[in-house]
């Protein structure tokens, strides 16, 4: 149930400014934005932020950009429509500087775009980079979470809100800033609060946190008998992080990420690199790199190697050892990808053996839950798996395997199969 609560008063002068400190500072977008255009401006962002401050542009396979964002990569026209979009939309942001003093501004998300050959190209303004490079300013969205979102107004809130997730609450918006967030601030239909709630902050709360790493609530202030504010207090998901699983493990351990580590690859540009063009063809490039003196720079050679294909001209014939080392190779990746199958099985199992202990405990009373839940931190020695315990209830990732094994007592024939 939301709750209406009163608005603390303002705090002024220093107490303010420490007050605002401690908070993120935060970089808004025009929720103008469609839903596809939100995923592809937050899958453009991820893939240039680790060279966001250093490059004056970036560029991505046109291709593996329509697949990160999850839509045809041969409709181009929809591609263009929606780059053109982004670079006439404003990003605004209202802030403390280091200094304690008031700094506003705008920009366009994006300075220019072009599509080449196949190839999307694109830059940021340098004082937007600036800004969305800092994490203390903006926090990056985990692209693999918004392919679960099917609607441009719960994206819309769940990246407003993500902003503030190290401070727990949004603070207050005025709803006309809310609006404006939604993209709705024009519609004369929004601007009653009966619709705006029923249509947009309910809708749009449910499938932040049904789908998403973080559970809103919504709490509004009111000014006589007129609601006029709203603020969402922000934590985890317990059950989303309980089977969050790093997909990019398997990556991590190959001799080729470590390689690339090697020659002062970022961690999420090794991994990008890998995912994006294959190991065959990243190891390729080293080998191409290796072969070349006076080289000033090897990251960024290696980087032009990869982007425009560079090629010897005449490859060697491979040796029975560089034979011998691929195979090794291959061997060893599909060992990961054995290993890969094998964790996934892992984390199925274990999320249904957690929906079992839901059913369990919705078929008991409130007495017998009371009880089951005094007997069971009975059980537990260690006092950071009771805290876990009472914090996270019977959904406690540490306490996985000493619950199952609690309702397998209790209810033996319940995880049969």
């Amino acid at each position: 149930m939301k709750q209406q609560t009163t608005r603390k008063p303002e705090l002024t002068g220093a107490l303010r400014r420490d007050s605002v400190k401690k908070h993120v500072g935060a970089i808004h977008v025009s929720g103008k934005l469609s839903l596809l255009q939100r995923k592809l401006s937050n899958v453009l962002l991820l893939n240039a932020y680790d060279t966001l401050t250093t490059s004056q542009s970036h560029s991505i396979d046109a291709k593996t950009l329509c697949l990160m964002v999850g839509y045809n990569s041969n409709d181009v026209a929809t591609l263009r429509g929606a780059l053109k979009s982004l670079a006439e939309t404003v990003a605004e942001w209202d802030m403390l500087d280091e200094d304690g003093k008031q700094e506003w501004g705008v920009s366009a998300l994006l300075s220019y775009a072009k599509l080449r050959e196949g190839v999307c190209e694109y830059a940021y303004s340098p004082v937007l980079a600036q800004k969305l490079h800092d994490p203390k300013m903006f926090a990056l969205i985990n692209v693999n979470i918004q392919r679960n979102f099917s609607s441009g107004h719960g994206l819309a809130l769940y990246e407003n809100c993500y902003r503030f997730v190290r401070t727990g609450s949004t603070g207050w918006w005025s709803l006309d800033l809310f609006r404006k967030f939604m993209g709705v601030e024009e519609s004369a239909y929004y601007a009653s609060f009966k619709h705006l709630n029923a249509k947009i902050i309910k809708p749009a709360v449910t499938e932040v946190n049904k789908t998403s790493n973080i559970t809103i609530t919504p709490e509004f202030a009111k000014k006589g008998r007129a609601v006029t504010e709203v603020r969402f207090l922000i934590r985890e998901n317990p059950q989303l992080a309980m089977f969050d699983i790093d997909d990019s493990d398997g990556l991590r351990k190959s001799s080729l990420y470590e390689r690339l580590r090697g020659q002062g690859v970022s961690d999420r540009l090794a991994r990008q690199w890998i995912s994006e063009h294959g190991e065959e063809y990243i190891a390729e490039k080293l080998a191409y790199v290796a072969g070349k003196n006076g080289v000033k720079s090897t990251l960024g050679y290696l980087s032009a190697a990869i982007r425009k294909d560079y090629v010897k001209e005449t490859p060697p014939k491979p040796s029975p050892e560089a034979v011998a080392v691929v195979a090794e190779r291959a061997q060893a990746s599909r060992d990961i990808e054995q290993q890969e199958d094998t964790r996934i099985a892992a984390r199925l199992a274990r999320q249904a053996r957690f929906a079992v202990v839901r059913g369990l405990i919705e078929a008991r009373n409130p007495t017998q839950r009371d009880a089951d839940k005094r007997l069971f931190v009975a059980t537990l020695e260690d006092e950071l798996a009771r805290e876990d315990f009472r914090n996270r209830g019977w959904e406690s990732a540490l306490n996985a395997q000493a619950i199952f094994d609690f309702w397998c007592e209790l209810e033996p024939e319940a995880f049969e199969g």
